[in-house]
């Protein structure tokens, strides 16, 4: 499910929270084993259990702000 994920990858997480909820991480992967992933995005650094995945792939960088 996580396999082929690698640090430094701009990456998307799907995961359950404790109350059975699906939410996403997205932001950099900054590190990633056979327990855990550990993922700096908007709401900070997110460490994920592995068993709590349902998704993970990744995603191209943001897109350039918008000119006015």
């Amino acid at each position: 499910m996580v396999s082929g994920l690698e640090p430094g990858m701009r990456v998307v997480v799907r995961y359950l929270l404790p109350t059975g909820q699906a939410t996403d991480a997205l932001g950099v992967l900054l590190r990633a084993d056979a327990d855990t992933l550990v993922v700096d995005g908007v709401r900070g650094i997110e460490t994920i259990a592995v068993t709590d995945v349902i998704a993970a792939k990744e995603v191209p960088p943001p897109p350039a702000p918008r000119r006015r």
